[in-house]
Formats: C-alpha cells, structure tokens, sequence
C-alpha cells in the first residue's frame, strides 16, 4: 500500500500535465451545476400599467399675450388682473395725437387729388387735357387712398381689444409707460371651461383612444371630476417614453381654474 501512494506521487511530481488535464475534466461538471443551481438574473421591468399615477395640469381653452402694435406711451391699461372682459372691450390705448395728424393729413392729400383729377376729366371734355394726364391724375388718387389707409391702419394700433371673453390674470406694462413695438402687454386667459393635460406612458396607446373616459383628483378643490380623453398628440417623447393627451371635463365648475393640478385615475382595461 505504501509502495502504491509513492507511486502516484512520483508520476504526478514527473508528469504535472497529467494534474492539468484532471482539473479540465472536471471543470464542465462543476460549472453545469452551478448553472443549475444559481438562477438567472431578471433584467426586464414590466410595463406601466393603468394604476401608473399621472399628473395632470389644468390650462385655459384659450389664452394670450397682447402686444403693442405700435411705440408710443400708455394713455390707458384696464382692467386689473384678475378682472373680467368681453370679446372686443378696449384693454390698453396709446397717445395718439402724430397719428392722427398723419391721418388728417393724408385725407388732405387725397381731397386735394380727387380735385386735380375731376379737373383733368372736365378739361378733356375742353379737349385742353390729354388722356395722359387725367390717367396720371387717376393715379395720384389711387396714391392717395392707399395714404390714407396706411394712415387710418397706424391709427388703429392705438387701441387694443380683447380678442375673446375671460379675464386679465398680468399686466406687462403700465399706464403712461413708453413701450416699444411689439412688447407684451396684457395677458388674457378665456373664461371657457379649463381643458385637462397630461403626459401619460406609450405604451398605453394600445388601449387608450381619444374618446376614454376617466377620472382626475384635483388637490386644490379636494374634488374628484369626470373627464374624456379629446385629443392624442403625434409624436411620443424618445426619452421620457410618454405622449402628451388633453381631456375636456364632462361637467364645468366655477371652482376649477386654469394652473390647478391633480392626479388622473384610469380604470384598468379589460
């Protein structure tokens, strides 16, 4: 017996490749096992479902920012924020007193043209007036009137109306402020039931159509409201993976007010 150990020992201090080729052999069946024993690791998330909460924002059905047309100082700047205004009711106007001479003026000129030319008409009637000048007198009224209405358009940048009911919520300006050409004035929201906006998952375009009628927690009332999907935009964000979608309410409330937010809830689809 110890004859035999010595054996072994001296074949594997002459041969150590022998050794190698064991542990080779047996490497496979350790690793098989550990493959069976040790799971995979799972790397997919699942997708969001209907539960997924989502912010929604409340915006105005319309709303704008109105511009001076014109430079010039602020005469007038009404209402204050926070008041209410009708489609057409003035909201801002200018010192006016150049455009209005520029007016005046050009109605002068254009008097003054219709006169050469019903002269030139009467003196070709004579036959001491040729057709050239009763055409080119012609065209000194066109010239005129086209003045005029240059005039009359400058004039009308004066005043600034409300392009459609709500209510001012800013003011850009103030009275008696020089401004120039194109600065903001006054802002307007529409006093028309507030539309509902929110980013929801893509994924969800498999069910969710324009049409869908779900629900919105808004905190500042407390209150939850019944709302219909209106509108899906075309496009999904890349990174965000979400598509932006607007609701209308089913049924308006006075206490509802654009800037307000909440969360919507969606029933889970069957």
């Amino acid at each position: 017996m110890q004859g035999s150990t010595l054996f072994l020992a001296t074949l594997l201090v002459c041969n150590p490749s022998w050794s190698a080729e064991a542990r080779l052999k047996t490497a496979p069946a350790a690793a098989t096992a550990s493959s069976q024993t040790t799971p995979p690791m799972a790397v997919a998330h699942a997708p969001a479902s209907a539960e997924t909460p989502v912010r929604a924002l409340l915006v105005p059905d319309q709303e704008t920012t109105l511009a001076a047309g014109m430079s010039g100082r602020l005469t007038e700047l009404e209402p204050r924020p926070g008041g209410a205004v009708k489609k057409g009711q003035l909201v801002a106007s200018f010192e006016c007193s150049e455009p209005q001479a520029r007016r005046d003026m050009a109605q002068a000129e254009l008097h003054s043209a219709r006169l050469e030319h019903d002269g030139k008409i009467r003196l070709q009637g004579l036959q001491s007036a040729s057709e050239l000048e009763v055409e080119l007198a012609a065209a000194a009224v066109s010239k005129a009137q086209a003045q005029l209405g240059v005039a009359k358009a400058q004039l009308g940048q004066c005043r600034v109306v409300a392009p459609f009911a709500g209510w001012v919520v800013k003011w850009h300006a103030k009275p008696f402020e020089g401004v120039n050409v194109g600065a903001p004035l006054i802002e307007i929201v529409s006093n028309r039931p507030p539309r509902l906006r929110l980013n929801v998952p893509s994924l969800w375009l498999s069910w969710l159509k324009a049409g869908t009628r779900f629900e919105v927690d808004i905190e500042e009332t407390g209150k939850r409201y019944a709302v219909q999907l209106r509108q899906i935009n075309g496009r999904v964000d890349p990174v965000s993976q979400t598509i932006a979608v607007e609701a209308e309410l089913l049924k308006n409330d006075p206490d509802l007010l654009p800037g307000m937010s909440g969360t919507a809830v969606f029933a889970t689809p069957q």
